[in-house]
């Protein structure tokens, strides 16, 4: 989806917004509750391999079964101006995942309520509307408390290091969602928003960081690179 499209579509994201926020208020003292974790919290893991996830039929997955393959990890919602992104995700799976490419999507429900449904629902969703056939995985949060240690790796691995240039107007919406919902995600190295991407090399100590505004197709340099 190009950067502009994506952009039209959350602005009229963003109007529907007014009335998702009055409904938010209700919760506003449940998500202040949500802390980004601080620097100061101690590194419980030392590699991305010594991580076990959920794939979407609730198995453990161990991430030591992707040593040796490049891997684009994001966090996805079914129901965001972003989601046809999974349409560039696929063709990118599809392009380089005979030369060493994994695409692990994550469902995530903490950016307006945007991945509402069951796993089952999300992988039928996925699959009718995008042929989507890299792995999806049990919907977690990104962000906060309760977040899985894999983003609390990725995000201490990966700080974030500001919005992509040229999407200022996009990264300003998206920052005065958090503030007036209260979450919090604007700041430090949360993640902003669905969609954000971290591309790991083959031998899981490279770690690079994109924005949910960065299209699939902005990441096939960096992919190529990291496969070679």
């Amino acid at each position: 989806m190009k950067l502009f499209e994506a952009i039209q579509a959350m602005k009229k994201l963003f109007s529907l917004t007014v009335v998702a926020l009055m409904l938010f208020s209700s919760c506003n003292n449940q998500n202040k509750n949500i802390q980004v974790k601080t620097e100061s919290e101690p590194e419980t893991t030392s590699c991305i391999y010594d991580i076990t996830v959920k794939d979407i039929n609730g198995n453990d997955v161990s991430l030591a079964n992707y040593k040796g393959r490049v891997l684009l990890i994001v966090n996805v919602a079914s129901k965001c101006g972003l989601t046809p992104q999974y349409e560039g995700l696929e063709a990118l799976y599809q392009q380089y995942k005979d030369q060493g490419l994994e695409i692990l999507a994550f469902p995530c429900n903490q950016f307006l309520g945007q991945e509402p449904g069951t796993n089952e629902e999300i992988q039928s969703f996925c699959s009718l509307n995008y042929n989507v056939t890299f792995p999806l995985f049990d919907k977690i949060d990104v962000n906060g408390e309760n977040e899985s240690p894999l983003y609390t790796y990725l995000k201490e691995q990966a700080p974030f290091q500001g919005y992509p240039e040229g999407t200022e107007e996009f990264a300003a919406m998206l920052d005065e969602i958090h503030q007036k919902t209260g979450t919090g995600f604007d700041q430090g190295d949360a993640i902003r928003w669905n969609f954000g991407k971290f591309l790991v090399s083959k031998d899981g100590k490279t770690i690079l960081r994109f924005e949910p505004m960065a299209t699939p197709d902005m990441l096939e340099e960096a992919v190529q690179e990291m496969l070679k």
